[in-house]
């Protein structure tokens, strides 16, 4: 056992791993919440500020751009000066956006403050399923990566919630005048800046957690990585670790054209369509378009709204079954059956739309199957592979490529999902989800390895490997 190991004094403790990755996946919480909290606030904002059809998807699209310029900039930040920083950061930047859209004095204001909040989005989408990947245990790691996902849900679940009873309560605090106008003749600023309350947890957090102790290892500071992960695992575990670690070489001068070398081109693959297809596959076009579609399958409004809330608990409890499965059955059998399962749930969709066969539960029961699918396959288990997948020395830059290419796809979904509605209807439009879905088990099958155990370090070699044979 090296000197590190031998000066450690903490004791292993399941409760702080537990606590560290919860607080983490606060950031998945804030980008579901922020991401579906304004779909309550747009004919709002349209009425108080004479919006025009090109102001309002403004409005609505304007965060993505930050997104972009937040990935962009978070994988470089994190590898350089740690992943806990960023993730303060992106802390930051959510309560800056909710505080800010709150109090905003115009419609630019407004703009300004929701391209914010996009920067926080996309910090958040990358950085907290990488820190995650990097503290848990090889054996938990599915599990506590998940928990990503499931605060995500979450958040999106209780934004729909929240609008509703805010919409629902106008006029209840009018004790001054400010308060009035947050609360009652602009309540969207009341559903805009409920997001301050987890932000500033959040934020507060994160000054009690210590950096992803890899991150550690890659600068040299080998006492304070061996006093965490002896927290987090054991001696014996962290002494494993360690050795997997310094068995590797020097690797603390890695550069992101390695990702695009041979030996790591599988990888890269892997990174970036993954999550892209996870995105063109629909899901988020059945999340905010939901009482839309349901609308054209004889839903009335009421009853669609209500759909939606079905979708977004359905979404929370099956990320349960991944949580639970995806370190004991692995990786690829959640994606195989999940990716297969969304896909016959989007081709009876479409072919319950193309048969005119509208009315009853079955629309609404074949979306919440395509979800329930979603949510234990590519929802979770997409962010544990490209968590795992990538070199210890640029998996922050690596990560950003990942979370980029979910971005992208999350993009055009958002874009094209209302065009198609409008000129294919809604059979083509899930089929066509269906066949975007489709090459996801071929990418499971061909290239995907399984990983459920394994060490990043472990992960990593295996690239190494299956490249000279």
């Amino acid at each position: 056992m090296n000197d590190a190991l031998n000066n450690t004094s903490p004791t292993k403790s399941s409760m702080y791993l537990y606590l560290v990755c919860l607080v983490a996946a606060l950031g998945g919480f804030l980008f579901g919440f922020d991401t579906a909290v304004i779909s309550g606030t747009i004919s709002l904002v349209k009425s108080d500020f004479n919006l025009s059809p090109v102001s309002e998807g403004w409005f609505v699209s304007c965060a993505l751009l930050g997104c972009i310029f937040g990935v962009s900039f978070s994988g470089k930040l994190s590898d350089r000066y740690g992943r806990r920083i960023v993730l303060i950061i992106s802390a930051v930047l959510f309560l800056t956006s909710a505080i800010g859209c709150m109090l905003s004095v115009s419609f630019t204001f407004l703009i300004v403050f929701r391209l914010v909040g996009g920067l926080g989005i996309g910090v958040a989408s990358m950085v907290s399923p990488l820190y995650i990947s990097e503290f848990a245990p090889s054996r938990l790691r599915g599990m506590m990566v998940s928990l990503y996902q499931l605060a995500l849900t979450i958040g999106i679940v209780l934004a729909y919630f929240s609008n509703a009873y805010l919409a629902d309560h106008t006029g209840v605090i009018h004790n001054t005048e400010v308060m009035t106008r947050i609360f009652s003749t602009e309540v969207w600023r009341a559903m805009l800046g409920l997001g301050a309350l987890p932000a500033g947890v959040f934020l507060l957090c994160l000054f009690l957690v210590p950096e992803s102790p890899r991150w550690l290892l890659l600068q040299g500071q080998e006492r304070k990585a061996a006093d965490i992960l002896v927290k987090i695992d054991g001696a014996e575990a962290a002494g494993r670790e360690i050795q997997a670690f310094k068995a590797q070489g020097d690797i603390r001068k890695g550069s992101i054209i390695e990702l695009f070398t041979p030996v790591y081109r599988k990888a890269l693959w892997i990174g970036l369509l993954l999550p892209f297809l996870s995105q063109v596959c629909g899901i988020n076009a059945v999340i905010y378009y939901g009482p839309r579609i349901l609308e054209q399958a004889g839903f009335t409004l009421n009853n669609a709204l209500g759909g939606q809330v079905t979708i977004g608990l359905v979404n929370v409890v099956f990320t349960f079954v991944a949580i639970f499965t995806v370190d004991k059955w692995g990786r690829r059998p959640l994606l195989m059956v999940g990716i297969g399962g969304a896909v016959v749930s989007l081709l009876i969709i479409g072919a319950l739309f193309a048969f005119g066969i509208t009315s009853g539960p079955w629309i609404l029961l074949f979306i919440l199957a395509f979800i329930a699918c979603f949510a234990f396959s590519f929802g979770p288990v997409c962010w544990v592979v490209v968590g795992e997948i990538f070199p210890n020395a640029i998996r922050g830059e690596a990560m950003a490529l990942a979370t980029l290419s979910l971005w992208i796809g999350n993009f055009l979904v958002g874009q094209l999902t209302p065009l198609m509605l409008a000129g294919l209807g809604s059979s083509w439009t899930f089929w066509i989800f269906a066949l975007c879905c489709s090459p996801a088990l071929l990418l499971t099958w061909k290239l995907i390895p399984e990983t459920k155990g394994r060490t990043l370090e472990d992960i990593e070699a295996h690239w190494k490997k299956d490249y000279e044979h």
